[in-house]
């Protein structure tokens, strides 16, 4: 079954970064990123297509309340709901055969998070990697952005990342090397409700594939 069948229509100056930033540092930046009086289902000084703002649709019965949706076809990303509903948001996902369908656990979450490009990514694009082979501390220039949940199979960290993305241009499109990108006052909004231990279900983007695990 793909994504779009779960789910209905819907329902009416930088700052810079410390190694490990303190609370204050982080209200900085989430203040950086997030417009004036914001609104999650409305605000779009970012000029995203209507359809990829926030917004609260049916969701279909069985679905678990807490679990993630990504539907990587219309480019969604569903958190189901208690009582029959969920919020959707518009996403990008990965280029080209870099998005990886399968079913995911979400075992850790950081606000603010450090990034460091994968060895795969280095060599597949040394000119855009290779100078943060040793990391990037948080920001708003972060390509992780201001929120990074971690998707993992059992135990084992498999680097892809549902985060916020510097780029919400981006949004609507492929462009990332493996994760889902989100707007960043979007995925501010959704973290907190977001438990560890929930599963993430990345459907994929055309046709049946073998899920990863």
């Amino acid at each position: 079954m793909t994504a779009a069948a779960l789910f209905s229509p819907p329902v009416s100056g930088p700052l810079l970064a410390d190694t490990f930033p303190g609370e204050g540092q982080k209200m900085a930046w989430d203040a950086q990123v997030t417009p004036p009086s914001f609104n999650l289902e409305t605000t779009n000084p970012w000029g995203l297509h209507q359809r990829f703002l926030p917004q609260r649709v049916e969701a279909r019965s069985g679905l678990v309340p807490g679990d993630i949706h990504v539907d990587a076809i219309a480019r969604y990303l569903y958190h189901v709901e208690e009582g029959g509903t969920a919020m959707r948001y518009g996403v990008a996902i990965a280029r080209g055969k870099l998005y990886e369908p399968g079913t995911y656990t979400i075992r850790r979450k950081v606000r603010w998070p450090h990034w460091t490009p994968t060895r795969a990514m280095i060599e597949r694009d040394p000119e855009l990697y290779e100078d943060f082979a040793d990391g990037m501390e948080p920001g708003p220039t972060n390509p992780l952005g201001s929120r990074a949940l971690y998707l993992f199979v059992g135990s084992r960290d498999t680097y892809l990342r549902i985060h916020g993305s510097p780029h919400p241009r981006s949004i609507g499109g492929r462009a990332s090397s493996g994760c889902v990108r989100m707007v960043m006052a979007h995925i501010n909004a959704l973290y907190p409700k977001v438990e560890i231990g929930v599963t993430a279900h990345l459907h994929p983007p055309d046709g049946y594939v073998t899920p990863r695990s």
